[in-house]
């Protein structure tokens, strides 16, 4: 069994509006409520999702505008907010903070109590409880077992996502492997020698985003003509959020279909995109820059792209794994060499040793590819990284390189 998720456009009634927005809140409450009580009584009390789950029905009982929503979609809550200690102690996450109006506004109902229907070839409905029969626009097939339903709010509108798992039959994976350079000029590079880049519409649509950033910035904050302003900001967002990832799942489902693995870098993107400002007292050196770096690193979306491959390749009975990223940009594909002075420009690579020259991004592509099938050879040359590398630590990969999907290959 596989989880797959099905996400659609609700379209509401204006009262029905209303009380996905009353649930929405009344959720947020409950949520943020049980985080102060564990912030609060956590260090001398055990605290855990049965004794808040108790006491919530105390609440309901006491108060009838929360007694209004339905009392799975609060429980649903409080169980997000124990998974998310859970993520916290476990050293996944983040210390958890307070849900705010307006940001990342979901609830969720239990498959068993939800109900879906179609309407006609367009539109389908589905039956949530106490808020009834929502129709949302069907734009495909679901399959499997529903396991739950998510109610979630953003600039485009109120939208529902289901939660499925479907039965897998084993594939015979397709022959082959291809390695995956991901960068910031060229967005993605296999070994194959393709070269794939984002759409040049996101960057059409970041220049309409700076302008409405502007707008919002003049704006007099609290009024509604900040509010709209900050609704455009939003909708432009959404809309390079949804071309960005349609892309990831195009080049993915390509690449499952061609090949058996698929090899990536283990990049740390969270400490690549770190900031360079530092403190007052020590400032950091080219912050602009910097920032524009980081900038350009986020909207390539390098780990959703991982996620994406992964499930993709997994379905087909493929798989991914990751190597080791470091030196693949100096190391020739040709002859192992590891050399700074080979990589001439962004674009080029011109091995210093072999002569071997090729597209910087391809053959970085190819030398991934050869590392998930044996450990580097020792190397020789000129470093501008610490002098263990010319004795090949920390550039050996482990006998069994590790996967991100759970494919047969």
């Amino acid at each position: 069994m596989i989880a797959r998720g099905f996400r659609f456009k609700l379209d509401p009634t204006p009262e029905q509006d209303a009380l996905l927005r009353q649930f929405a809140g009344v959720c947020r409450l409950v949520y943020n409520l049980a985080l102060e009580q564990r912030a609060t009584w956590g260090r001398k009390h055990r605290i855990g999702y049965v004794g808040q789950a108790a006491e919530l029905t105390r609440l309901r009982a006491e108060l009838d505008w929360i007694r209004a929503v339905y009392v799975s979609c609060q429980q649903q809550a409080l169980r997000d907010l124990d998974q998310a200690f859970q993520n916290f102690f476990a050293g996944r996450a983040s210390y958890l903070q307070p849900r705010k109006r307006g940001l990342n506004e979901s609830f969720r109902f239990p498959g068993r109590e939800v109900e879906t229907k179609r309407l006609n070839a367009k539109w389908s409905a589905v039956r949530l409880p106490k808020l009834g029969w929502v129709k949302f626009r069907d734009t495909r097939p679901m399959q499997g077992t529903l396991k739950n339903a998510t109610v979630s709010l953003d600039a485009t509108g109120w939208h529902v996502s289901f939660a499925r798992e479907i039965a897998h039959d084993a594939r015979v994976p397709c022959p082959g492997r291809v390695g995956i350079d991901r960068g910031v000029a060229t967005t993605l590079a296999l070994s194959t020698g393709e070269m794939l880049r984002l759409p040049e519409t996101l960057e059409r649509i970041e220049v309409h985003k700076r302008k409405a950033q502007k707008v919002v910035a003049r704006r007099k904050r609290g009024s509604n003509r900040r509010r709209r302003a900050q609704a455009r900001v939003l909708r432009l967002q959404a809309r390079q959020a949804r071309i960005r990832r349609d892309f990831h799942h195009r080049v993915a489902l390509d690449i499952a279909r061609r090949f058996g693995v698929a090899v990536l870098e283990d990049l740390n993107t969270r400490g690549m995109t770190a900031s360079a400002r530092r403190t007052v007292g020590e400032p950091g050196r080219n912050v602009r820059q910097k920032a524009g770096l980081n900038r350009v690193i986020l909207n390539a979306s390098w780990h959703q792209f991982a996620t994406i491959l992964a499930y993709k390749m997994e379905e087909r009975g493929g798989q991914v794994v990751t190597v080791p990223a470091r030196f693949t940009s100096q190391t020739c594909a040709a002859c192992d060499v590891v050399d700074a002075r080979s990589r001439e420009s962004q674009a080029r690579f011109v091995c210093v040793s072999c002569g071997h020259t090729d597209h910087a991004d391809i053959n970085a592509a190819i030398v991934i590819k050869r590392r998930a099938n044996s450990a580097l050879l020792d190397v020789e040359g000129l470093h501008q990284r610490p002098y263990e590398a010319s004795t090949g630590r920390d550039l050996t990969v482990s006998e069994n390189p590790r996967p991100l999907g759970r494919g047969r290959c």
